[in-house]
């Protein structure tokens, strides 16, 4: 979303990669972005403000009360949730203290019906969301509130609801995509459009993504195709600048809708002649006039990614390997491996050989016979040593955060000795 490239550490990638990018921006007069856990939008009514994500608390929504203090002193009349993702509104709290204390009515919490099976969803699964976090995220700033403390909204809809129409009518309409339960704001007297989680920014939309569930590539286009029928003259994206002029708005929308629905096609063309998903990702060629745009770089999202969502919608599990369809336990194989080989160190030295040839995924192929193996001896322990390298390695070649992410976070964890996230 923003230039992965500049959001290094020695690390592995920064968590500003959910920064917003905006800082606080009037669009129109009464209409401003905040910086929130990416673009946040506060609009003026005759009612009070509303609001378009809380942010993630702490330091950075209180950032967000300053400045919509600096900018008007009238009440927070709703806040909308873009949607259920936590973080982008952890900050509820914050903004319902703040109320209290100006002696203001609480804010109406607004949200698309599904946002609240997604925080049942999260308490249950907590665990989990911890360990994604964790694997997507590997250098988090000091905790100033938790994400997952998730404020269920109080007032939900299907489709769309008009907010008010005091003063500037606010609608918000269903748009799902990135989650079932992403919501646009529409100004329909003003002719701005808040895209949210629809309208990821300069990245291709982040359908696919590894730790995530099926985001539905042609249900995001149908989203897209929608939000350019309302004719805005300016769209507030997720994380990328402010599209300002009607026709580049439209052009951007309806052209990502057309390369998704490209995608949809050309692998569901290789599907029907027995393609897996792998073979699909090295058949590909992307026409340039669909992919090469600035919102379409794989700086979070990816198309590999998108392919993988597609094959996933209409296929099950298996990769088409009869060895995988009933494995043995993930120990057992490893031992079974390295029984079969004789001399590690060739092993080993293959896989620098190929890594000094500028072919570290063949490398992790390689390693790996060694690397997924239990044991403390010196040969296995050098193996996880040297697949962390490799993985260090493989970040400097890819693109998109989350992959980036994803193999600093797994070479952190072989560094400390471990070799699945169970172990931590």
């Amino acid at each position: 979303m923003t230039d992965a490239t500049e959001r290094e550490t020695d690390r592995g990638p920064s968590w500003d990669v959910l920064s917003g990018t905006e800082g606080v921006k009037t669009v129109v007069d009464g209409v401003h972005v905040l910086p929130a856990q990416g673009n946040a939008m506060a609009v003026e009514t005759g009612a009070g403000v509303v609001l378009a994500d809380s942010g993630n608390g702490g330091d950075v929504t209180q950032r967000m009360i300053d400045a919509l203090r600096r900018l008007t002193d009238a009440p927070v009349h709703a806040i909308c949730y873009s949607h259920g993702h936590p973080g982008y509104n952890a900050g509820v709290p914050m903004w319902v203290a703040e109320a209290a204390a100006r002696g203001d009515p609480p804010p109406r919490l607004i949200a698309h019906r599904n946002v609240v099976a997604r925080h049942d969803r999260y308490r249950e699964t907590l665990g989990l969301q911890m360990t994604l976090g964790a694997m997507q995220f590997p250098n988090p700033p000091p905790i100033t509130s938790n994400p997952f403390d998730l404020t269920d909204p109080t007032e939900t809809f299907d489709d769309s609801l008009t907010v008010t129409e005091e003063g500037r009518r606010v609608d918000v309409l269903w748009a799902p995509s990135e989650t079932d339960d992403v919501i646009a704001v529409h100004l329909p007297d003003d002719r701005v459009v808040f895209g949210g989680a629809a309208t990821p920014g300069s990245s291709i939309p982040n359908i696919g993504t590894p730790l995530r569930t099926l985001r539905l590539t042609t249900r995001w286009a149908d989203s897209l195709d929608r939000l350019a029928g309302l004719g805005g003259e300016a769209l507030v994206q997720e994380f990328g600048p402010v599209v300002e002029g009607a026709e580049v708005v439209r052009n951007q929308l309806t052209e990502t809708a057309r390369a998704l629905r490209w995608l949809r096609d050309e692998v569901v063309e290789r599907m029907n002649r027995g393609m897996t998903d792998v073979e699909i990702i090295h058949d590909l060629e992307y026409p340039p006039e669909l992919f090469d745009q600035p919102w379409m770089a794989p700086t979070y999202g990816a198309p590999d990614y998108i392919v993988r969502d597609l094959y996933r919608q209409e296929n099950g599990w298996w990769d088409r390997n009869p060895t995988t369809l009933h494995p043995a336990h993930p120990d057992a194989a490893a031992e079974a491996v390295l029984s079969a080989i004789t001399d590690r160190r060739r092993v080993l030295d293959r896989a620098r050989e190929l890594a000094e040839e500028g072919q570290p995924q063949l490398a992790l192929h390689v390693v790996d016979l060694l690397a997924q193996a239990a044991g403390d001896d010196a040969e296995l322990a050098e193996a996880r040593q040297l697949k962390a390298e490799l993985c260090d390695a493989r970040a400097d070649e890819i693109d998109p955060y989350v992959s980036r992410a994803l193999y600093h976070s797994s070479a952190r964890l072989l560094e400390a000795g471990r070799r699945r996230w169970a172990e931590r």
